[in-house]
């Protein structure tokens, strides 16, 4: 009698080992298997941005004659219209208006200024293109630009679910014709009715305040951040 309890028991224990033992087997090839597919997807990505750099430094390089400037957000861009006179950009909040052409980067056109239409934006509070959204800040009213943005500052893997597909690099022409403060954000600062905390308290009358003269700060000479 001891003898078959010590059996079932010997079995039981036996069973319990063996069914823990599968269950971690499962389980490790999920961890290896997830951690290759990462890898393997950051490698893909980091081999697009590449490829695609090349193709847009070929360009750049088959246009001698044009100046491109290179920046920190990894694209490109060259001045069809100057301004040098106006030197004021978009800010954070400014109503920036403009023309957009988009073509591939064979300068086929994917959709053109009059596909388009005027575009208005809401500078830092809508969401546009990433390449757009940073390359309108450098800018000055007037200005005819024309950017290479590799597809990682573009649409990305998803395109833009119509006209441009995965993984595309663009070449967009913008001309932002004006841009000014949000009318609504002003009224929103400083209520109606209601003086300036700057100013002095309620019921007194401000004094004039005698402005102190701006230090004058010497000019900074511009970093050339190009590629011939």
């Amino acid at each position: 009698m001891k003898s078959l309890k010590l059996s079932i028991y010997t079995l039981l224990f036996a069973v319990l080992l063996v069914s823990c033992k599968q269950h971690e087997d499962a389980r490790r090839p999920i961890s290896r298997t997830s951690g290759t597919f990462m890898k393997k997807s950051v490698d893909r990505n980091k081999k697009i941005i590449a490829n695609e750099e090349q193709v847009i430094k070929k360009i750049i390089k088959s246009n001698p004659k044009t100046k491109y400037y290179a920046t920190r957000k990894g694209y490109w861009f060259s001045y069809d219209e100057r301004n040098e006179t106006d030197l004021s950009t978009p800010k954070k909040g400014d109503i920036a208006y403009f023309n957009l052409e988009v073509k591939d980067i064979k300068g086929n056109i994917i959709y053109s200024e009059a596909d388009l239409g005027p575009q208005t934006y809401y500078v830092d509070k809508q969401d546009i293109m990433m390449g757009l959204r940073d390359g309108i800040k450098l800018m000055h009213k007037n200005e005819t630009v024309t950017f290479l943005f590799p597809s990682h500052i573009a649409y990305g893997y998803h395109g833009d679910n119509k006209k441009i597909g995965t993984n595309q690099s663009l070449i967009c022409t913008v001309t932002l014709r004006n841009f000014v403060p949000d009318p609504d954000a002003a009224k929103t600062a400083t209520p109606t009715g209601q003086t300036p905390a700057a100013q002095t308290a309620a019921g007194q009358t401000p004094k004039p305040v005698t402005p102190k003269p701006a230090a004058v700060k010497p000019a900074t000479p511009a970093k050339k951040d190009t590629i011939n």
